[in-house]
């Protein structure tokens, strides 16, 4: 029965290894002795749990053909065997889906998004074409490239709770931050503030391939080329920085933490228009 279940699950017609990567590729980078970002090439997934223990979520999950990395990954961190309780998608784009289908079926485990990504996970539609023109930068130039067809997740897809509480992280908020794309979520813990921005806003210069290689970090709105709704992104951007968060882990770059998170946030809500927009 198992296998025949498996058998629903593919990729668009279009998924495809990429093969563009950062300095920081195969690193895990903490910022709470329970959160944890893993670079995949040049996306962050996130590891949520104490190392070594069961029941822990993965946020998102990296490139095409990134599978065997981040099983590696997630084993050395919590140990062989001890597969995540649930996958949860910040968003449906290929670079946080692109081993979904091969996580799904090596762990068997439920995957939540937001309601608005259902569309893409299943089947039906897919998202609109990358916009080269936004940015002169190369990775803008290359995104044509990118795939967009939605994906199938059969059974597996589910969608979040509508009360905001997301299932086996008691202590965590998901928070709906669309504008990169409709059904995009954040995840957040009131305790200690960590955030789990994925793309509402990165920390590197997502369309500069030099950029991207380097990580060199600086406050960024959502990447453009795949950005659709620009009010709805700065609103998002409002609604995080006024969390005050402490520490964050965005979808591509490194993580930022206190007073360097505090000021430039504050700078990108402010003068988003400026800073964000495409030209």
């Amino acid at each position: 029965m198992e296998e025949k279940q498996h058998d629903h699950l593919s990729y668009g017609s279009d998924y495809h290894y990429l093969p563009v990567t950062s300095l920081e590729s195969g690193d895990i980078h903490e910022v709470a002795s329970d959160v944890a970002g893993y670079t995949v090439q040049i996306v962050n997934i996130c590891f949520v749990g104490m190392p070594g223990q069961e029941g822990w979520v993965l946020v998102d999950a990296g490139m095409p053909g990134s599978a065997d990395a981040i099983i590696e990954a997630a084993e050395r961190r919590f140990g062989s065997g001890k597969k995540p309780a649930a996958i949860v998608l910040t968003h449906g784009h290929f670079d946080h889906v692109g081993a979904i289908v091969e996580l799904i079926r090596h762990w068997n485990v439920p995957v939540y998004a937001h309601l608005a990504e259902m569309p893409y996970l299943t089947g039906q539609e897919s998202y609109p074409e990358p916009d080269p023109s936004v940015d002169s930068g190369l990775v803008a130039k290359m995104s044509p490239l990118f795939p967009v067809r939605p994906i199938q997740l059969g059974e597996y897809i589910h969608t979040l709770p509508e009360d905001g509480s997301i299932p086996y992280l008691p202590h965590w908020k998901w928070l709906h931050t669309p504008g990169h794309t409709g059904g995009h979520i954040s995840l957040f813990r009131e305790r200690d503030r960590v955030l789990i921005a994925g793309d509402a806003f990165v920390t590197v210069k997502q369309e500069s391939l030099y950029k991207v290689f380097t990580q060199e970090r600086e406050m960024n709105g959502p990447p453009k080329y795949l950005t659709t709704d620009w009010e709805a992104a700065r609103q998002s951007v409002r609604k995080l920085e006024a969390l005050k968060p402490r520490a964050v882990i965005t979808g591509h770059g490194m993580p930022m933490q206190d007073e360097e998170l505090e000021k430039q946030l504050a700078t990108l809500a402010e003068h988003f228009n400026e800073m964000a927009m495409p030209h």
